[in-house]
Formats: structure tokens, C-alpha cells, sequence
């Protein structure tokens, strides 16, 4: 199969050329794998209390509010005020019961994070109406049950 260069040769083109398509395929992942680490650095660095019970929660209509050791709040991984907190919560609550869904928000603290101020989280939670909530944690295996001593 030669190309010509004039002439009666008014065949269409049948052959796909897959070149151009492995470039662009190789520039997306040259892109992906630049662009994941930037990802993975921009994480909020919390050590969360470990407990050996929890439950996965639906992720398409949770809200994720985290407070690090400094006491400072993130709202899904974004630096937030408290009156930024209570807008966007009240906000997403309406679009929610808008699309007749549930809002939960999950709520997750540094551990060095006194009580009380989990319970301000989820405090101002409430008073947005939002019912559900649950509170993040680092799973660990569960202990097994210890051995019944033998009575004598």
C-alpha cells in the first residue's frame, strides 16, 4: 500500500491512525500523575481517635467538617470560619431537602481537641436542622474477647 501523489485515486481513507491518540493518551497521564501528588500534599493533617466500632456513611450527601489541633476548622478539606460553617451548612440543608435527601454531616477532630469543642460543632450542626451527623474516627481491629478463666 503506497501513497500517490496525483491522479484518479479518489478512495477514502480507511486506516486508523492510532498515533495521535497514544500522544494524547501519554500527556493525561504525564498530567494525572502531577497533578495526584499535588493532591495527596493538600490533605489536612488530623490524627483522629482510633475506636474499633463505625459505619460507612453515604458520601453524596455528607458534609465533612474537621477541627485540627489548632482549634482551626476545615469544611470538605477547605479552611472555614464559623459563620462560613453555618452559611454553607444552612445552604446545602435547602438544596437537600430541595432534592428530598438528607444532609449528615461528619464531623472529625484532632484528638488533642477538648470535648467541648466537638460538642460547639456539633451544636451549631443542630441548630441548622441537620438530624444526622456522625463523628469521624481511625478504624482499628476489634479486641477479641478474652479467654473465661477456669473456675476451680
Amino acid at each position: 500500500m503506497g501513497a500517490s501523489f496525483g491522479g484518479d485515486d479518489d478512495d477514502a481513507i480507511t486506516d486508523i491512525n492510532i498515533t495521535p491518540f497514544v500522544d494524547i493518551i501519554l500527556v493525561v497521564l504525564i498530567i494525572f500523575m502531577v497533578t495526584t501528588t499535588t493532591i495527596v500534599e493538600r490533605s489536612i493533617n488530623v490524627e483522629l481517635p482510633e475506636a474499633a466500632t463505625g459505619e460507612s456513611v453515604n458520601k453524596d450527601v455528607s458534609v465533612a467538617i474537621q477541627m485540627s489541633a489548632d482549634r482551626s476548622l476545615s469544611l470538605d478539606g477547605a479552611p472555614v470560619t464559623w459563620d462560613g460553617l453555618r452559611a454553607f451548612i444552612r445552604s446545602e440543608r435547602e438544596k437537600t431537602k430541595a432534592a428530598n435527601a438528607e444532609l449528615i454531616c461528619l464531623i472529625g477532630a484532632d484528638k488533642v481537641v477538648p470535648h467541648g469543642e466537638v460538642v460547639k460543632i456539633i451544636d451549631l450542626v443542630r441548630q441548622e436542622g441537620v438530624t444526622k451527623f456522625a463523628i469521624n474516627i481511625n478504624p482499628v481491629p476489634r479486641p477479641e474477647a478474652a479467654p473465661a478463666e477456669p473456675s476451680l
